[in-house]
């Protein structure tokens, strides 16, 4: 902020060499010593400003007098002063560096008028060069004022910009859709892993890939897309992926066309969330006319009670028959779909697995009549999980149930063997000897209404699958060999807490 004063003008001769030249040395000597204290940030910044501010006005003040005074342009070299202060200085303190200086540069010039030979008349310009340190002050500190503004916005909206892009990468990178952005030349700028399952390929970060070399299908409908963006298309089967895939653009316009945003959309999850929304709404309609219906269907089966127990002919007796069996199948709907409502009370506690298994299996022997030795047990003593009693009882009815209707009734035919899996979760696997499922009926098996058996309601195995879902468990088929296995793989126990 010192300023070298030998810039003034040649013409400018000193009238007080000794004094001129002391003082110059005097300012030289401070100028050196700021640049120290600058360093070292001692003192305070205000206090350090202050004293160098003044030091400026004084040793300018008398080098202005002992050269030309007022008629000279030393004064001048104040500005640059003045200027600096008001760019680094916080608040109005400026304009008390201003009115230092017009102080100083008034009593310099009245002690000229005093002492020397110097017209009054000067005062207007004296005047105007104090108002002149007071114009350049403020202007010096709203100007710098309005660039401190200026960068703290522009930080502002730097950090702003930054965030948002990394929430925009984080959104793209955690979308269900694949995201491809494509530049003008067809190459691929930008993906996230989506895109990259539902393409079939990994891209490498420093490779440039054209939208032609991995999927030519999809460039081709790409550039079907530019000539008529308006159009709608069907969805497409890439090379080598059994699934299809819908594409949509989005043009990234620049003055012309830039490029453009690609989103692939996994049909199988999209009917796969289609059908969770159709079952859900399925079991709450059924539900709904369950109970409806149960009232009048209890109806019906007492009134055929009653008129059975008159004398009645043959064929009509066999009538009564066919009503009361029908009534006994329509109850046991209504009872499965009831039980649909209940899913989500699970009422989850430790169970040991072993013990439950075989009472459960003791039980199914004395109401169902199975003979002994049909079950084997392959399961350690002390493993315990966490599960609804009541829905277990329910899952494992209809396991067992279908696994006796099927097999060959020898012992040893259903074989409930029981293992610990990689994060330590309980697996329970329920193997019958009898004849495997087809691949058609398999991927059926778990639809509700769905039944391969002559008067079955076909909600046993898709009301287990629920119960399980509802209780963090997850039920499956699976082959195992020649034989039938239905898999149940229970939460750990660290997993769910105790309801």
């Amino acid at each position: 902020m010192f300023v070298n004063y030998f810039s003034s003008t040649l013409s400018e001769i000193p009238r007080h060499q000794t004094i001129f030249l002391y003082t110059s040395l005097t300012y030289l000597a401070l100028a050196l010593v700021a640049f120290a204290t600058i360093k070292l940030r001692f003192p305070h910044f205000n206090l350090q400003l202050s004293i160098l501010v003044g030091t400026d006005i004084i040793c300018v003040t008398i080098l202005s007098h002992v050269s030309s005074g007022m008629q000279g342009s030393m004064g001048l070299l104040l500005f640059v002063s003045l200027a600096a202060a008001g760019m680094v200085s916080r608040g109005k303190i400026t304009l008390f560096f201003a009115a230092l200086a017009s102080i100083a540069t008034l009593l310099q010039h009245s002690y000229e008028i005093l002492t020397q030979d110097v017209a009054a008349t000067q005062y207007f310009q004296t005047g105007m060069l104090s108002a002149s340190y007071f114009a350049i002050a403020w202007l010096a500190h709203v100007l710098a004022k309005y660039a401190i503004a200026s960068e703290k916005l522009a930080a502002r909206r730097g950090v702003d910009l930054a965030n948002m892009a990394e929430a925009n990468r984080l959104v793209i990178q955690d979308m269900p859709d694949g995201v491809l952005v494509i530049d003008e030349l067809g190459i691929i700028r930008q993906h996230n892993p989506s895109a990259e399952r539902l393409l079939g390929r990994h891209f490498q970060d420093a490779q440039e890939v054209t939208l032609e070399e991995c999927a030519p299908e999809l460039a081709g409908r790409l550039a079907l897309w530019r000539h008529d963006p308006s159009r709608q298309y069907e969805p497409l089967t890439l090379t080598n992926l059994p699934y299809q895939t819908q594409a949509r653009f989005l043009s990234v316009q620049r003055e012309a066309f830039w490029g453009a945003v690609v989103f692939l959309e996994d049909m199988q999850r999209v009917q796969a969330q289609a059908q969770q929304i159709k079952l859900a709404a399925l079991g709450r309609l059924t539900a709904n006319i369950a109970h409806e219906v149960r009232n009048p269907l209890s109806a019906i089966s007492y009134a055929a009670e009653c008129l059975r127990e008159e004398k009645h002919d043959p064929a009509q007796a066999r009538l009564f028959e066919v009503i009361l069996e029908n009534t006994t199948r329509l109850n046991n709907i209504v009872r499965d779909v009831m039980q649909l409502n209940r899913r989500d009370r699970a009422q989850r506690e430790k169970i040991n697995l072993a013990d439950k298994l075989r009472d459960f299996v003791g039980s199914l022997r004395l109401t169902e009549n199975v003979a002994e030795g049909i079950f084997l047990f392959k399961i350690a003593p002390d493993w315990q999980i966490n599960f609804d009693r009541g829905h277990l009882d329910q899952v494992l009815w209809n396991l067992f149930r279908n696994a006796l209707r099927y097999c060959q009734g020898q012992p040893g035919s259903v074989q409930l063997h029981a293992w610990r899996g990689d994060k330590g979760q309980v697996i329970l696997d329920v193997i019958n000897d009898g004849p495997r499922v087809s691949p058609n009926v398999v991927q059926k098996l778990f639809e509700p209404f769905f039944t391969t058996a002559a008067g079955g309601t076909g909600l046993g195995l898709y009301i287990a699958r629920e119960l399980c879902d509802a209780n963090g468990a997850k039920l499956e088929y699976r082959e195992a060999g020649l034989k039938t296995c239905f898999r149940i793989q229970f939460a750990s126990p660290n997993e769910l807490s105790f309801q």
